[in-house]
């Protein structure tokens, strides 16, 4: 025997409520993603220097011993 009992949440409250879930989801998708990036980036801060990185520290001092 079927039930005569209505629907009792309307589609509207649905919808709100699909949406909010979704909202959730990108929103903790993003969250992992910049501990991730930032994750990345503190892993790297150890690895030698990059050539934009290295400063020429004696040159000035060279220099100065020329011009003397």
């Amino acid at each position: 025997m079927a039930s005569g009992a209505k629907k009792k949440t309307t589609m509207a409250k649905l919808n709100r409520e699909r949406k909010l879930r979704e909202r959730r989801i990108d929103k903790q998708a993003k969250k992992d993603a910049r501990k991730q990036a930032s994750a990345d980036d503190t892993g790297h801060s150890g690895d030698a220097p990059t050539g934009d990185e290295v400063l020429p520290a004696f040159e000035p001092v060279a220099q100065s011993h020329i011009n003397a």
